[in-house]
């Protein structure tokens, strides 16, 4: 199983094959812009900008699990993303990411790479770094600035697939 099994809900109700994205090194993060680690959008937008030409794409799945931080509709949460931080990498419908209604791509994420604290989304942010081949490569804590991710996905893009 890798990351092109799962399909997610986009923002207008629509089915997206992550399948979609094969051969490209992606970067899936749960967010929201009412949490104090939003200034992240920016790095992330980023991160997108510099390598999206390489195949890099940042995937962006809001999720209001925590602290009620992302409790607009999709289409609100979109627009203050866009407008406030300039993000134009792919943005999906809410999710949720723990719990018994968790997404099942956040289901598989969680089992293939735990944290220190176990298998649970500790926040917003959280990070999951995927290689051509839609496998986990690497978890980071919501903390880590995507900044810091730089020579991971470098190293990710040098593969072809």
């Amino acid at each position: 199983m890798n990351l092109y099994d799962f399909s997610v809900k986009k923002m207008d109700g629509s089915q997206q094959d992550l399948s979609d994205f094969a051969g490209q090194v992606l970067l899936v993060v749960n967010t929201a812009p009412g949490c104090g680690l939003a200034p992240q959008y920016k790095e992330l937008q980023e991160l997108y900008e510099s390598y999206q030409d390489e195949g890099f794409v940042v995937l962006d799945f809001p999720c209001n699990q925590f602290a009620n931080q992302a409790s607009g509709t999709d289409r609100e949460i979109h627009q203050a993303c866009s407008l406030n931080f300039g993000t134009t990498f792919p943005r999906f419908a809410k999710i949720k990411v723990n719990g018994p209604e968790a997404d099942p791509l956040y289901q598989w994420l969680k089992k293939e790479k735990s944290s220190l604290l176990g298998k649970s989304i500790e926040w917003n942010f959280t990070k999951f770094l995927i290689d051509r081949q839609g496998r986990v490569v690497k978890r980071y804590l919501p903390i880590t600035p995507p900044s810091k991710l730089k020579k991971d996905i470098e190293k990710l893009l040098k593969i072809r697939a």
